[in-house]
């Protein structure tokens, strides 16, 4: 692959200053913002049922969190449609990071884009289980915070440990190989059990030439 290229231009999402901003998060506000809101959620949650059951139900977020991202990546992130309208939201959502992959500043999903759809899941989850459905969506969003460090980490960092460079070679060859493989990030075995790993460089190569 590639070696990382830091110094590609920033992708402009808008004309207007003031909405291309809200495309930005710096690592340091994005840490210290979900640092602040991961104990507000277990606070809102304390109490509704014991604490293994709360464990629990926290683990099981995290579990569907994985699906979820695996979802969004292969399934919306990677829309292929020639509606313009749907072209540009995909483009907006995740075709620019592919334009460029190691900007800084476009590395973490911005609050405006993750803060309404955790609404919804909270809300979807406080429906179905009532109370006790806030520790699942505790265990969604440090699912969530943990992708999005992972990620980051993996455009950013050299990430030299056995796992951390597995699973860095494992999404830089979703993007230098093959960008419709290697969907999941933080839990990268799923795209073994879903038949969308990337498993010979060569063959990738080759359908890719065809």
């Amino acid at each position: 692959m590639p070696p990382i290229d830091h110094s590609a231009p920033r992708v402009r999402l808008f004309a207007n200053q003031h909405l291309e901003r809200l495309t930005l998060i710096s690592p340091g506000i994005f840490a210290l913002f979900w640092a602040i809101a991961l104990p507000l959620i277990a606070w809102a949650g304390w109490g509704a049922v014991e604490l293994w059951t709360g464990f629990g139900l926290v683990l099981a977020g995290i579990v569907v969190w994985t699906l979820f991202e695996y979802a969004m990546h292969r399934y919306l992130f990677h829309l292929e449609t020639d509606v313009p309208v749907l072209k540009w939201f995909v483009f907006l959502i995740h075709g620019n990071h592919h334009s460029s992959p190691n900007d800084p500043l476009r590395g973490l999903m911005p609050l405006p884009a993750s803060l309404p759809i955790a609404a919804l899941v909270w809300l979807a989850f406080d429906l179905a289980l009532g109370r006790p459905g806030t520790w699942l969506f505790l265990g969604f969003m440090i699912g969530y915070v943990l992708y999005d460090v992972i990620h980051f980490a993996c455009h950013q960092w050299s990430m030299e440990g056995r796992v951390s460079s597995a699973i860095k070679r494992h999404h830089m060859r979703h993007h230098y190989v093959d960008e419709d493989r290697n969907f999941a990030i933080s839990a990268i075995f799923w795209d073994q059990v879903f038949g969308s790993r990337i498993t010979s460089l060569k063959r990738a190569r080759q359908e890719q030439g065809q």
